[in-house]
């Protein structure tokens, strides 16, 4: 008896969930109240998030798919031309960024690239003529070649491509190199100083770097991007640390090598003056990392999150190669001087490849200076950060933030989590101009629609039922 006039004397503990008006009421009145975050899942996704919840092996599918993605380590060891790493483009073939893709769905901004491409290519002598040869030529995402390219994200044949590949298991990624801000092909421009470049870029850049990875030996890119965010880059839209960091282990092989003085001197000038020269390297080794973590039975990591400018699209580990897609949202940004929203595409590129892997929108928290290319204040980058761990199983074990007492960034985006707390991933992004030709005109901050986590979560229930019983 004295034991129950015990428990009964003991002062009750009210856990609240909800709005805030019983908490606030029992608190008044002196209860001890635990506040708890709660709200329905997303509307569609009931059933589904209730058969995944009930499966006991998907625990450890999700914990192998994310063992997979924060355990690769990226090393660039070449440059190649494209048709050489992906065969297919020596017989026509174009990639994109994004989910698949038709010409006649194609927005402004792509079409200008898949047009620049052509005329790049020498297939066609003028804009008009690659126009109407764009819409017969066969295209494919780049992700379906294991490569990853921003905005646009065109890959032709003759293009320079990136070599990255993980040390333990010699999976490779590609993707091209970065040309710069401004009017550039990845924005759709496709102007005759706009093919000039890509023309240097494969006759000289891809050489001397190739020529200077040879002396180098493999550059652990893993190690770079980590050294970057400990130096105020996010891994997307900042990368002027990695990129120095890049220069620094390359530049004795470029002053040292063999070849013309000339042509290795403009190489070292070129990324010396281009800030955004190591995003499409973290991107190939964002993709490295996606790839070793697909293909994994009843995982609902995503490994995939893309644009083509029409359409975003995601993948998960446990549905493989198969794509989820919602109309490409609008971007919310600051523009280029003369610019404003009515000249802006919806988002665009494969460069959310580093969101999917813990950069980028996951990693705001490392790069106050950030805002003042998308927009925000440098309390909201870390705030972005912090929400985006209800959304992750966990954090990355190489990539830290030190304003958060060097905790891993978020990594391995859950679609079940996503559908549960009705929190979207944030990505932080370019804009290109809605006409072809125009290239860039702003930069800022966008999220990743619902509707695909609704339909990947719906995908991977009707999917995986389990292993066999017994």
């Amino acid at each position: 008896m004295n034991h129950l006039q015990g428990l009964l004397q003991t002062d009750p503990v009210v856990a609240a969930a909800g709005i805030d008006l019983l908490a606030d009421a029992l608190a008044a009145q002196g209860a001890a109240v635990t506040r708890v975050e709660w709200q329905p899942p997303v509307p569609g996704t009931e059933e589904a998030l209730a058969a995944l919840a009930a499966d006991p092996a998907k625990a450890s599918a999700d914990d192998a798919a994310l063992a997979a993605l924060t355990g690769t380590r990226p090393h660039l060891v070449g440059m190649v031309p494209a048709h050489q790493a992906i065969p297919e483009l020596a017989e026509g073939l174009l990639l994109h960024a994004g989910p698949p893709l038709s010409w006649g769905d194609c927005s402004g901004p792509m079409r200008g690239a898949l047009i620049g491409a052509l005329l790049y290519e020498g297939r066609a002598a003028d804009p008009e003529e690659a126009g109407r040869l764009a819409a017969r030529v066969p295209l494919e995402p780049c992700h379906h070649h294991h490569a990853a390219g921003p905005m646009a994200g065109v890959i032709s044949a003759s293009m320079p491509l990136a070599v990255v590949e993980d040390a333990a298991t010699g999976r490779r990624a590609y993707s091209t190199l970065n040309e710069g801000l401004g009017k550039v092909l990845r924005y759709g421009a496709f102007a005759p100083e706009v093919i000039d470049r890509l023309h240097w870029m494969q006759a000289v850049l891809g050489p001397v770097l190739a020529a200077a990875l040879a002396r180098t030996g493999p550059i652990d890119l893993g190690a770079l991007i980590a050294q970057a965010l400990q130096m105020g880059d996010d891994g997307h839209n900042r990368n002027r640390a990695g990129t120095s960091l890049l220069l620094r282990a390359l530049g004795p092989a470029l002053v040292e090598g063999e070849g013309p003085a000339a042509d290795r001197g403009a190489v070292f000038r070129f990324i010396q003056g281009n800030d955004h020269f190591m995003l499409n390297l973290v991107m190939a080794a964002g993709k490295l990392a996606s790839d070793a973590a697909s293909g994994i039975a009843g995982s609902s990591l995503v490994t995939v999150m893309a644009r083509n400018g029409t359409e975003f699209g995601i993948r998960l580990s446990g549905t493989g190669d198969r794509w989820f897609t919602a109309p490409a949202p609008e971007v919310e940004g600051l523009y280029l001087p003369g610019f404003s929203a009515a000249d802006a595409n919806a988002d665009l590129g494969d460069s959310a490849i580093t969101e999917t892997v813990g950069l980028g929108g996951m990693a705001m928290a490392a790069s106050p200076a950030i805002v003042g290319f998308v927009g925000g204040t440098a309390a909201g980058a870390v705030r972005r950060t912090l929400e985006m761990y209800a959304i992750t199983r966990g954090e990355h074990p190489l990539y830290r933030l030190p304003i958060l007492e060097g905790r891993g960034t978020p990594a391995g985006i859950d679609a079940t989590l996503v559908a549960r707390t009705g929190i979207a991933p944030q990505i932080n992004t370019g804009i290109a101009g809605r006409e072809a030709g125009v290239g860039m005109v702003g930069a800022g901050l966008v999220e990743a629609p619902m509707e695909c986590f609704v339909q990947a979560v719906r995908g991977l229930a009707a999917r995986w039922a389990g292993p066999p019983a017994g």
